[in-house]
This record gives structure tokens, C-alpha cells and sequence, in this order.
């Protein structure tokens, strides 16, 4: 059973990487909409669709289980809005990134977020770090260094990934909502700003009546948010921390791609970053195929 949870992880973790990056390009489709009326749509159509995929599934008491839990644990009132805060930061920068210029400084905070995932997996869940994800760890280093030196510092969206993320999942385990069902309750929460974003400028219904396919492309948006985000969260409840965080390099790897197919371009200077973290990518590649052929035997 635990091998057979293990590969049903691998998979799901492998098909949301490669939805993920056809959000990515998606976002490209949806002008003329901004980044923050993309999130907005992207929440008030993710959230009933996740719920219907919970119900269709079986797993709506996971829900239960929270919302009763709310009366009783005082923390849940502050830990439940923070979790909400953390994951919609990340949807609704992942939404903007790629229409405002910053596509390869997210996709760059990606190629990082598997290496702060093994960290963060080492040091708060006491999981060992083996010699080749040690040697990644070195080769990342040089990458992150390069960048340091060629622009002072990191900018803003790379830390928001690669720093955001394993807050996230940290805080969803300590709190016993690691779930769809802890998921939907975040998207839930974040209904109301969702809905701000979508309304607050007035244009929405110009924007849909002047634009026929809007509409179908909004509702694409939902259903493909609500199956990449369900079948991230399933795996990372059936895998590691550390091994989660290996096979998310697929999904670096293809945003990398949309985001020069969107126009962006990688400085001569730059290919030292980006080469020491591919380099670190094959590295715990590697260890993952390993850790996999570990779980079978």
C-alpha cells in the first residue's frame, strides 16, 4: 500500500506540474484582463469546482473535520486566515507574472523552491539529506551567488516562491490540513479580496461583453486551476516533503519554456544561474529515481 501510495504521488505531483505550466501560458489568452482580475476569477471559479470534485470523490469530510474543529481550537481563527494569505499570494503572483515581465524570476523562485523544500523537510521534520542532495544544495549555492552578483539581490517574486511555499505546507502539516478539503477552506477564506479584484475596477462586464470567448476561457481557467492545485495537494500528502520537493523540478523546467515563448530572454550573464541549478536539477533527479527503486524493493 505505501508503494502504491508512493507512485500514485510521483504521478499526481508529475501530471500538476505540467498543468501548472499550461496555466502559465493560459494567462496569455486571457487579455485584456490584469494579473489581479486573473487571480480573481481564478478563485471564484476554483473554489466551487474544487468542491465539486471533492463531492464527486468522496472527500467532503475533510472539510467537516476542519469546520468543526473551528469552534473548539483558538488558533484555527488566526492559522486558517494566515494559511489563506500564503497559498493566494503564490496563485495570484503565478497568475501575474507572466503578462507583467516577471515570468523568468518566478520560474527561477520554482527552480529554488525544490531545494527550500529538502531544507525546510531536513529541518523541521528531521528528514535526512543524502550526499547528492547535499552536492545540489552546493551547485544551487553557485547559481544563487551568480545572481546575487548581478543584481545585489534577489528580486521579490524569486524569495515570494521559493521562501513562500514551504510556510505553507509547514504550517498546513502542523495544523493537521494538509487536504483538499484544507485547500478549498483557503480558497473559501480568500473569496472575498477574489472578488474585489474581479468587481473593484468596474470593467467587468464591458470586458466580457466585448470579448465572446472571455467567458469560456474564464471557465477554462477554473476547472484547470481546481485539477492542478488538487492533484498538488494530493500528492504532497502521499510523499515526503523532501521527495515532493524533487519531482517539482518538472514544473520549473516547462515554465522556463513558456516563459520564453512569451517573449522573455536569458542574459548571457544569467546562464551561469540557471546553469548551476539545472545542474542541481539532474543531481536530484537522480536521487528521486533512487528514492523511487528504494520504495519498490
Amino acid at each position: 500500500m505505501e508503494t502504491r501510495n508512493r507512485l500514485a504521488g510521483v504521478a499526481g505531483s508529475l501530471a500538476a506540474s505540467t498543468l501548472f505550466a499550461t496555466l502559465y501560458y493560459y494567462t496569455s489568452l486571457l487579455e485584456p484582463l490584469s494579473g489581479q482580475q486573473i487571480y480573481g476569477w481564478r478563485i471564484l471559479l476554483t473554489a466551487p469546482c474544487l468542491a465539486l470534485l471533492l463531492l464527486a470523490i468522496g472527500r467532503w469530510g475533510e472539510v467537516r473535520e476542519i469546520l468543526v474543529r473551528v469552534p473548539a481550537e483558538a488558533r484555527l481563527w488566526l492559522a486558517l486566515p494566515l494559511s489563506s494569505a500564503l497559498v493566494g499570494l503564490q496563485l495570484w503572483l503565478f497568475m501575474w507574472a507572466p503578462i507583467n515581465g516577471h515570468g523568468l524570476d518566478v520560474s527561477l523562485g520554482y527552480f529554488l523552491l525544490p531545494l527550500t523544500l529538502v531544507l525546510t523537510g531536513r529541518l523541521v521534520f528531521g528528514e535526512t539529506i543524502s550526499r547528492l542532495q547535499r552536492l545540489a544544495c552546493l551547485l544551487a549555492a553557485v547559481g544563487v551567488g551568480n545572481q546575487l552578483l548581478l543584481a545585489s539581490s534577489l528580486s521579490w517574486p524569486v524569495l515570494a516562491v521559493a521562501l513562500g511555499y514551504p510556510c505553507y505546507f509547514v504550517l498546513r502539516r502542523k495544523l493537521g490540513t494538509a487536504s483538499l478539503g484544507g485547500l478549498w477552506v483557503d480558497l473559501v477564506i480568500s473569496l472575498p479580496v477574489a472578488a474585489l479584484f474581479v468587481l473593484g475596477s468596474g470593467e467587468t462586464l464591458n470586458l466580457l461583453a466585448g470579448n465572446p470567448r472571455l467567458p469560456l476561457l474564464i471557465a477554462g481557467l477554473g476547472a484547470l486551476s481546481a485539477l492542478a492545485l488538487g492533484l498538488m495537494i494530493n500528492a504532497s500528502k502521499y510523499l515526503s516533503l523532501t521527495l515532493f520537493g524533487l519531482l517539482s523540478y518538472v514544473e520549473p523546467v516547462l515554465l522556463v519554456v513558456v516563459a520564453l515563448l512569451l517573449g522573455e530572454s536569458i542574459a548571457p550573464e544569467q546562464w551561469l544561474t540557471y546553469g548551476a541549478i539545472w545542474a542541481a536539477i539532474v543531481v536530484l533527479v537522480l536521487e528521486g529515481l533512487r528514492a523511487l527503486r528504494r520504495g519498490r524493493g
